[in-house]
This record gives structure tokens, C-alpha cells and sequence, in this order.
């Protein structure tokens, strides 16, 4: 068996949809794939990329990918990776396809002189939580992930509070 991993090409969009809708399903959150396909092409593939994704492939088949950006480490005064999404499909699962995407993670984050290479992942998601602490990764637990999203998002944008008691 052979594995490899390669940058994404615009030609594999409809790969990345398939792998995005069937990690939302793992993750029980299918009612909140929302995206839209061009618009996601052009944050992926267009004149300023805002995400890249790695494809994972076992035998020339591609059977995981993970997509990532760059943040920024004040602190540390560089720049960091986070994973916003690392997915590999059940029949790949145990032939070290996740661990060979977060090994070329962690090569580029080294390459690209990043302090950090950073994910979140659900609390109930058990294997996934060994899986991360075998590889060296370290919980966070004093950190609480804060969202604005939706109709909350454009209050604040427009300096409106999202509700009286935010006042």
C-alpha cells in the first residue's frame, strides 16, 4: 500500500465538496453545510487564496484531505497554522493516511517558518482526542472557542448588540 499526499487542484473541487458534506455527517452537523461551491472555488483557487487543501491518497485514490490556513501568533510574533478540517474516509481509516496529512501539515508549518500548527476537534470525538495526544498534540483546556456567526455577525458589524443583555 502506498500513500501520498499532494497539494489540491481547482479539477479537485467536487472531491473536496464530497469530503467536507461526508465529515459533516461523521460529525453529526450535515444541516450545517451551507457553502456554495463557487464561492469556495474562488476562496480556494482564486487570485488570494483565504484556505489549501491537502489530498490524501491510498494507491492513487484519494481517500482523506485536509484544509488548513495561516493565523498569527502575536506572541510569538510568526505565523501559525491552523487545521480547520481533517477528514478520512472509514475504509482508509488505520493505514496512517491522517497521520501522513498532519505530518506534510507539520513539514510546511516548519517550511513556512510557523510557530504552530493548531485544530480543534469535538469533545466527544474520542479516537480522534488519542489520536491527536499519540502525535504529541496538547489540549488547550484553558482556551474556550468564542463564534459570531449569521444574523449575529452582522449586528456587530453594523455596532448593534446581538441581544439586550450583551448591552
Amino acid at each position: 500500500m502506498s500513500i501520498a499526499i499532494r497539494s489540491a487542484r481547482p479539477d479537485d473541487l467536487p472531491l473536496i465538496c464530497a469530503f467536507i458534506r461526508e465529515l459533516a455527517e461523521y460529525e453529526k452537523l450535515a444541516d450545517a453545510v451551507r457553502f456554495d461551491e463557487d464561492v469556495l472555488r474562488g476562496h480556494l483557487f482564486g487570485p488570494r487564496p483565504m484556505a489549501e487543501v491537502l489530498i490524501g491518497e491510498v494507491d492513487g485514490e484519494a481517500h482523506g484531505f485536509a484544509l488548513f490556513f495561516h493565523n498569527f501568533s502575536t506572541f510569538e510574533g510568526r505565523p501559525g497554522i491552523y487545521l480547520e478540517d481533517l477528514y478520512v474516509r472509514p475504509t482508509a481509516r488505520g493505514a496512517g493516511l491522517g497521520k501522513a496529512l498532519l505530518t506534510r501539515l507539520a513539514a510546511l508549518a516548519v517550511e513556512r517558518n510557523c510557530a504552530r500548527l493548531e485544530w480543534s476537534v469535538l469533545d466527544w470525538n474520542e479516537p480522534a482526542i488519542g489520536f491527536y495526544r499519540s502525535l504529541g498534540a496538547v489540549p488547550q483546556e484553558q482556551w474556550t472557542v468564542m463564534r459570531v456567526d449569521a444574523a449575529a455577525l452582522s449586528q456587530l458589524a453594523a455596532g448593534q448588540s446581538a441581544s439586550a443583555e450583551s448591552a
